[in-house]
């Protein structure tokens, strides 16, 4: 970002005699002079300065990450910070409390511009004062937005990032109606959105069933890919509308497809190849099986797998009554054994 130069008041001196008279020269103030010998260094090294690009970058790495995390927020404080460095008069600077991490990125913001921090006060009430040094000369004269994408340029692995999100972003082709209703037919549905298609004359719109059990409506014609995918999201309101109105399906997605009619991206799909066959495989292994298990009345107690086997302990044996008289109970027994009467003694 240039600096604008210091303004310097001159008198008009004009004259309805003289509308242009000779003016004083002005004087070459410090920024003056630093532009001569700029423009004569690039003079002396053949450099253009309108198409020299400058890559250096005057943040550190901490600035950077806390600018790439949330551009907004830092782009607020880095706009006051460049109000702060353009007014000489002013020699403090002090903000409003806020969160430890947010305070981390002011005191290295500080540090690349040269200023002075410190925090005072403890939480919640917790900020930091900026302050003028003598090392301070001026601001950056790149902003962190600028310092950014010059750094995202030097890191190969961002660009291989960045090649590889744009040949992953497959334009939208067609539209995918999920859980379509049972019995539907390709005519009830084309009859049922036919007002919907009105809307866009200029595009063909083929209905096919997936093996997924789902519907895709793909659109052809003589659009580019980006025309094409502008008018399948102005349509998807409208028909996602219609669709749930007549209950014909559950939901509505955007969606690219091949000419096998292969899903290769879906809306809210963030990875190449997510949809197709292995997304009709990856809902196949993630619905619940039926068992007769799963069907048995919730009302029955759950019991655990593991069962305690537990040893009954041992009945202690009857004791027979002991006789006293021992030859009358082996005379019983014997009678007992042959079947004979039991003699009764009669009394002496």
């Amino acid at each position: 970002m240039p600096r604008s130069l210091p303004k310097q008041e001159v008198k008009c001196l004009a004259t309805r005699a003289q509308a242009s008279p000779q003016r004083p020269l002005l004087k070459c103030d410090d920024e003056c002079l630093r532009l001569q010998r700029n423009a004569r260094l690039a003079n002396a090294l053949n450099i253009d300065p309108q198409a020299h690009t400058d890559d250096h970058v005057p943040y550190s790495d901490t600035t950077l990450k806390f600018y790439r995390e949330n551009p907004q927020w830092t782009h607020i404080y880095e706009r006051e910070f460049r109000v702060f460095a353009g007014d000489r008069a002013e020699k403090r600077l002090r903000f409003k409390p806020m969160k430890s991490h947010q305070r981390a990125f002011i005191h290295a913001l500080a540090e690349d511009f040269g200023f002075d921090s410190e925090s005072s006060d403890p939480e919640p009430h917790r900020h930091v004062c900026l302050f003028k040094t003598p090392r301070f000369v001026s601001a950056p004269m790149k902003t962190l937005a600028q310092c950014a994408k010059i750094r995202a340029s030097q890191d190969p692995s961002t660009q291989q990032a960045t090649i590889a999100n744009d040949a992953t972003a497959v334009a939208y082709n067609a539209l995918l109606l999920t859980n379509p209703q049972f019995g539907l037919t390709i005519e009830e549905l084309d009859a049922a959105l036919r007002g919907e298609y009105a809307a866009h004359p200029t595009v063909k719109f083929h209905t096919s069933f997936l093996p997924s059990e789902e519907v895709v409506i793909k659109g052809s014609g003589s659009w580019t890919s980006q025309t094409l995918e502008a008018s399948l999201t102005a349509l998807k309101p409208t028909l996602q509308q219609t669709v749930r109105r007549l209950k014909l399906a559950e939901n509505v997605f955007l969606c690219s497809v091949d000419e096998s009619l292969n899903v290769l991206r879906r809306e809210g799909s963030r990875t190449q190849g997510e949809g197709g066959w292995s997304a009709v495989v990856g809902r196949s292994t993630a619905r619940p099986k039926t068992t007769a298990s799963s069907v048995a009345p919730t009302s029955l107690p759950l019991r655990s797998k593991f069962i305690a086997l537990k040893k009954e302990p041992k009945k202690k044996a009857e004791e027979e009554p002991v006789e006293e008289d021992w030859e009358a109970a082996a005379d019983r027994s014997d009678n007992e054994a042959t079947g004979a009467p039991e003699e009764i003694a009669q009394p002496v």
